[in-house]
């Protein structure tokens, strides 16, 4: 799974995925989205793993976004040359229509729950880590701040994503401050858009810790559940509740359902097998 730019490292059921780029801030190259769209599909998979944790390498940035050269052959003396940044004609692709991911998990159709360790800076595609997983720790050094306006590019996906989880007026006033304006780990957590402030030295430890807790719950119970609120978000209330009912039937069906109540009346721990 690994390559130079990005370290899978794995420890029981949980596995961390570090961006390694730390002279660039960890801004992501085009092989690097290539890579961890790969790399994403691959820990999904991989009946081993049932958490998954997101960090950057070093203490300065989580991530600062696409690196500046991602938009090199897209123009050419001022004009469109009809390429898009993987070098592949404009449109003619699926991932072309669809959202940008960047260094995005697919959140939204991935089941295994992602805890973000905020190791620094976090901006731009940087800030998607954040407001996409499912638990965010961040350094007490860590900030946060949209540079898009600044640069004169339209803060998109990234803003609508900030808007759904920190205040309107907090999302807005990041969106067009740009990089004039950052806010700090602690102001993070008091808006509820990191769940835990911790000193920088004790920021990967507490992240497997977090990792490991998660793990001793029902690993298809715990996707269950993570699927039935993130996508009952997008759907009104009475469809949600319909949704998440037809996840908790279905998850009745597997051995680990009844696994958990047999721990229980023998009091001891669950020996869950994610089947």
């Amino acid at each position: 799974m690994s390559t130079d730019a990005l370290v899978v490292e794995k420890r029981g059921h949980a596995a961390c995925l570090t961006l390694n780029r730390p002279e660039a801030l960890n801004s992501i190259t085009i092989q690097m989205m290539r890579d961890l769209k790969v790399i994403y599909q691959e820990l999904e998979e991989d009946q081993d793993v049932w958490t998954v944790i997101v960090t950057g390498a070093g203490d300065k940035a989580l991530c600062t976004g696409a690196d500046v050269n991602v938009i090199e052959g897209t123009y050419q003396d001022g004009a469109p040359t009809g390429i898009d940044m993987w070098g592949e004609p404009m449109l003619s692709s699926y991932r072309q229509w669809d959202i940008p991911q960047e260094a995005t998990p697919p959140y939204m159709t991935m089941t295994k729950p992602v805890i973000c360790a905020v190791n620094g800076i976090a901006c731009g595609a940087g800030l998607d880590l954040v407001s996409t997983c499912d638990i965010a720790v961040a350094a007490e050094h860590a900030t946060f701040f949209d540079p898009h306006v600044s640069i004169g590019v339209v803060s998109a996906r990234e803003m609508v994503r900030m808007a759904r989880v920190l205040p309107l007026n907090v999302a807005m006033r990041m969106a067009i401050m740009g990089k004039h304006e950052r806010m700090s780990a602690q102001r993070a957590y008091e808006l509820g858009f990191v769940s835990e402030v911790v000193p920088k030295e004790k920021l990967m430890e507490r992240a497997w810790q977090l990792a490991e807790i998660v793990n001793r719950n029902a690993p298809l119970a715990v996707r269950g559940t993570r699927m039935a609120i993130r996508k009952g978000l997008s759907l009104p209330i009475y469809e949600a509740e319909l949704l998440a009912e037809s996840y908790r039937m279905r998850c009745a069906q597997t051995a680990d359902a009844k696994e958990g109540p047999a721990a229980f009346l023998e009091k001891r721990r669950p020996d869950w097998k994610a089947l």
